[in-house]
């Protein structure tokens, strides 16, 4: 098990890692800090995307004239041992003398892993017994890449917002605000954390959305999401403020079409805040590994439903989804919302 500094280091290279200058995409964010065999911070690395140092080499070269023989390298994601666009880091670890790896997740790329084995094999001792939140930590921080591995298309969390019967709107259309400030925020949050926010092109043209990431003050978010757009015909240009991704059309009413393309584009995450039609394209095709959301107690008793037909037509061929967290938002002026968040069973 690792010690009370090792603890620190590692929750100190998660939190670099997800620096938002960081960008999401192809690669995985990885952190790494140095400490001394006195268990002092030597440095920090880590990656700043595809084609930059590694965070493992980042740490080494910001180490300087510091002496790294006998040190500890805490990384968040275990060290490569192959060649791609740089060198492996394995033998930069090892080249520098250091003595002791831990280990925040094991690669699951096949091509990458393989990097405690090589460590071992060159007389470093190495520890990948972390406790289990921070072990969380680590495979939440690459999630959506990690997904790519496995499945070739981006992970894909669809939002809701709805009243207690089920509706996104009123009668009238009007649907500002179902839920309270606490909800939105936390889907600004929620925006931040993905690569791309995609609408269907009726709502891009009833709406107008911005499909920004903001802070609480109203500022933009240090790291935007491609701002998406799903379907045929003519999309008007959405507001675009300053810093904010360009939005794109994909010309397709196929989700995996469309979750392919976003997936050249090296997008690995992808956010639906569409209306019922484009949720339930998605939640037909199978395309769908997270759905949350935003229940407000409230009743209109008309209105648009949340989901769009499904094509089920008894109630044993329902839709089942595993409830794994149940969250209130509380806002400020006491409104309470409760968010759901499930996912499709295991296979």
């Amino acid at each position: 098990m690792i010690d009370q500094a090792e603890h620190g280091g590692l929750r100190r290279a998660l939190e670099i890692a997800a620096h938002p200058a960081v960008p999401f995409g192809p690669n995985p964010r990885v952190g790494c800090v140095l400490l001394g065999p006195d268990s002092r911070v030597i440095a920090e690395g880590y990656h700043r995307g595809a084609g930059t140092a590694h965070a493992e080499v980042d740490a080494l070269a910001r180490a300087g004239s510091a002496d790294t023989v006998g040190a500890t390298a805490i990384v968040t994601l275990e060290p490569c041992a192959h060649t791609g666009r740089t060198g492996p880091c394995t033998q930069a670890l090892i080249d520098a003398g250091i003595r002791r790896v831990v280990i925040g997740r094991r690669d699951p790329n096949p091509v990458a892993a393989g990097g405690v084995e090589v460590l071992r094999a060159a007389g470093i001792e190495v520890d990948a017994d972390v406790p289990a939140e921070l072990a969380a930590e680590a495979a939440a921080l690459n999630r959506g890449w990690e997904h790519g591995l496995w499945h070739a298309r981006p992970l894909v969390t669809a939002k809701l917002a709805l009243t207690l019967d089920g509706r996104v709107a009123a009668a009238d259309g009007s649907s500002r605000w179902i839920t309270g400030s606490a909800a939105r925020e936390w889907v600004h949050r929620l925006r931040a954390r993905c690569d791309v926010v995609l609408v269907g092109a009726g709502t891009a043209r009833a709406d107008l959305p911005a499909l920004t990431a903001r802070r609480t003050d109203g500022t933009l978010h240090p790291r935007q999401p491609l701002r998406a757009v799903m379907g045929l015909g003519r999309v008007p240009d959405l507001p675009t403020p300053e810093r904010a991704v360009p939005a794109v059309q994909l010309r397709t009413h196929d989700p995996s079409e469309a979750l392919a393309d976003l997936h050249a584009r090296g997008r690995r995450h992808v956010l639906l805040e569409g209306g019922p039609t484009l949720a339930a394209v998605f939640l037909t095709a199978g395309l769908v590994d997270e759905l949350i959301v935003h229940l407000a107690p409230k009743l209109l008793g008309a209105g648009p439903a949340a989901i769009g037909s499904l094509g089920i037509g008894t109630i044993a061929d329902a839709l089942a989804l595993d409830l794994v967290d149940t969250t209130l938002l509380t806002s400020p002026d006491g409104r309470t919302d409760l968010q759901l968040t499930l996912r499709p069973p295991a296979a």
